[in-house]
């Protein structure tokens, strides 16, 4: 059994049990039944995953994923490929949008290089580099199916070494130019939605320029004709490692029975698939927010998660998924410190 096999085999169903008591809870506060709404939703779905009936807030990482794109060759960015190098150069050092609302939510950062172009070295820097970015995927398969499953394992290495050092809840998110192309063409794939319905501006190119991107995704899919019914074949011919990587960490937060939060449009492509390698991995997703990214809500509606938080955002990095993480914990607060009708000596609502 290889270590994706294992990992999946572990994934178990939610505790319906914790979540009966968290539910009971809820309607037993100091508020009209409902009244919270969506923080009521996500105090219940985080019982079920980790089997607690009042869980509380802990220490919190998000794993940026970091990887090029061959498919950069086409055009289909404003951004050159260098970019990807820089930026992550940039979250080593603090200064981008993830840093500062990972600070602000108190969460860790683990950045880990699964294939960007250039050498890096940083003392902060995990580097499991399993190639040099991508091919170019509208000329061929993007990587190998060993590459892509390697993709995988290092996503689910690097959750398994954080869960090890305390990590209670996970987050992902990305870095790599050129990978609103690839996580468009596994939308298109495994929706079965034509490629112009799920395909946006990214770095934000102009009409012209995603009619070329549009038409990129299609020559991609003709000439890699991936399998919807293989995760691992859409993910070796039209994905990007660091996709691989996210859809791995995924994969190990629900065989640990961590919530894992879905940043953007990036990481909802690692958990389409995921939930290919493991349809009940979704029940261990927490999907942060909608991204302006077009092929969001494909996405979203096939794994069947609602997001918390409509921003207009589409930075990636794992920024909607960190700010989530604020009011993950707004919502187990109030789950375990509002007083009950009966503590509190108000009374309750009266029967129908």
């Amino acid at each position: 059994m290889n270590r994706i096999e294992e990992t999946v085999s572990r994934i178990s169903k939610l505790d319906r049990k914790a979540m009966a008591a968290a539910l009971a809870r809820q309607d037993q506060l100091t508020k009209p039944k409902g009244a919270l709404g969506t923080l009521e939703d996500i105090s219940v779905k985080i019982s079920g995953i980790t089997g607690e009936a009042l869980p509380k807030p802990g220490k919190k990482v998000v794993i940026v994923m970091a990887s090029d794109h061959g498919v950069t060759e086409e055009g289909v960015s404003l951004y050159p490929s260098e970019v990807t190098a820089q930026m992550v150069l940039n979250f080593l050092s603090g200064g981008a949008a993830i840093n500062v609302l990972a600070r602000h939510a108190g969460a860790d950062i683990r950045v880990v290089d699964v294939g960007v172009k250039a050498p890096l070295q940083h003392d902060n820097l995990t580097s499991r580099k399993i190639r040099e970015g991508t091919a170019n995927m509208a000329k061929g398969a993007a990587m190998s199916r060993e590459e892509a499953v390697a993709s995988v394992e290092v996503g689910i290495e690097v959750a398994l070494e954080e869960i090890a050092h305390g990590a209670e809840f996970l987050a992902v998110g990305d870095m790599g130019i050129g990978n609103t192309t690839a996580a468009s063409a596994i939308t298109a794939v495994v929706t079965g939605r034509d490629p112009a319905e799920v395909t946006g501006r990214g770095t934000g190119v102009d009409d012209r320029a995603l009619r070329h991107k549009v038409e990129v995704i299609r020559r991609a899919l003709e000439v890699n004709r991936p399998n919807p019914d293989d995760a691992l074949d859409v993910l070796s011919k039209v994905g990007g490692l660091e996709i691989g990587g996210i859809a791995g960490v995924i994969l190990a937060a629900a065989a640990e029975r961590r919530p894992v939060l879905i940043d953007g449009f990036i990481s909802s492509a690692g958990a389409l698939i995921a939930a290919g390698l493991q349809p009940r991995s979704t029940d261990f997703m927490i999907a942060s927010h909608l991204s302006v990214e077009k092929g969001h809500q494909a996405a979203l509606d096939r794994l069947g998660l609602q997001p918390i938080i409509f921003a207009n955002m589409r930075l990636g990095e794992g920024t909607g998924a960190a700010l989530t993480f604020l009011l993950v914990d707004a919502a187990l607060k109030l789950l375990s410190e509002m007083a009950t009708f009966e503590e509190a000596r108000i009374s309750g609502p009266q029967g129908e």
